[in-house]
């Protein structure tokens, strides 16, 4: 009894079914990026969320919200060109609420940011997925490695005012800001937002004295540099507005979701903002008592 012989493909039939792969494989392409973009900001949303319980039980202890960071140069009309240090940013006061005990044990706050080597761990909880993980970075204009974060922490609306007295957001230079200091209301004001590492690195631990923040994007790195404090501080104005692919400032809120910059108001919540936003409206937005009520964005 004869065996029937197996007829192998065409070279049509090949060329056609891979066609239909290729098809296919365009076809859920988007789809599949679509869902990750979905997760990363999901995942985004709910780190911001953390950060917001974290700022009010630090704020149950301590009765007021921390520093946007914490330095020797308390002559509040300079600028953060004279710092010396230590310079512990916002997050790694938050770290005990955070349960980050195990990290904020090793901090020694009277040494200066990157003098130890627990300034260069990774917390997830400071990553946003959207980005790539480094997870640590050489601080520009230093020796000094850090740990990565997405995280900035608002200090208003004024250019490189981080000290009290010269900007209106609620995290500035040995800041201590308590609700009563937040009369806009904390429902109105931006405490926190995103940066992605590839337009800026920040970090979580704080801002290195001497250090530089450049615009990673621009075209000359070397002419957008911000300085230390814009390693955990952001800002914002009529001008420079979130994802603005227009400017080239080291220090404002820029992300890579579709659906804008995420942001964590004073009262835990959290909500994207585009590009498209009004200025007056997001200025309004990043002052805790400028008066100005920001109406609907």
């Amino acid at each position: 009894m004869k065996t029937p012989r197996r007829q192998a493909f065409t070279l049509i039939e090949l060329l056609v079914v891979i066609a239909i792969i290729a098809i296919m494989v365009g076809l859920l392409l988007p789809a599949v990026q679509k869902t990750r973009e979905a997760a990363a900001r999901l995942q985004c949303t709910n780190n911001l969320k953390q950060i917001g319980v974290a700022l009010h039980s630090y704020y149950g202890r301590v009765k007021a919200f921390p520093p946007g960071y914490q330095d020797r140069n308390t002559n509040v009309n300079s600028d953060a060109s004279s710092d010396v240090g230590p310079g512990w940013g916002w997050a790694a006061f938050l770290l005990n609420d955070l349960e980050q005990s195990a990290v904020y044990s090793q901090i020694n706050f009277n040494q200066t940011v990157g003098v130890s080597p627990v300034c260069r761990t990774f917390l997830p909880v400071f990553y946003c997925p959207s980005d790539v993980q480094l997870p640590t970075f050489q601080v520009n204009g230093t020796n000094v490695v850090v740990g990565q974060s997405n995280y900035l922490a608002n200090n208003g609306v004024k250019e490189t005012s981080y000290f009290p007295g010269n900007n209106n957001g609620p995290f500035l230079r040995n800041s201590q800001f308590t609700i009563a200091n937040i009369p806009d209301g904390l429902s109105n004001t931006l405490f926190v937002g995103e940066r992605n590492s590839a337009y800026a690195k920040g970090t979580w631990a704080g801002a290195i004295p001497g250090a530089g923040v450049p615009a990673e994007q621009s075209p000359n790195p070397a002419l957008y540099v911000e300085l230390a404090p814009g390693l955990v501080l952001g800002h914002g104005s009529a001008v420079h507005l979130p994802n603005d692919q227009s400017v080239w400032d080291p220090d404002i809120f820029y992300a890579r979701h579709s659906l804008g910059v995420n942001f964590l108001f004073g009262d835990g919540s959290v909500r994207p903002i585009q590009s498209s936003i009004n200025g007056a409206v997001y200025e309004a937005l990043l002052g805790r008592d400028d008066g100005v009520p920001p109406g609907d964005f």
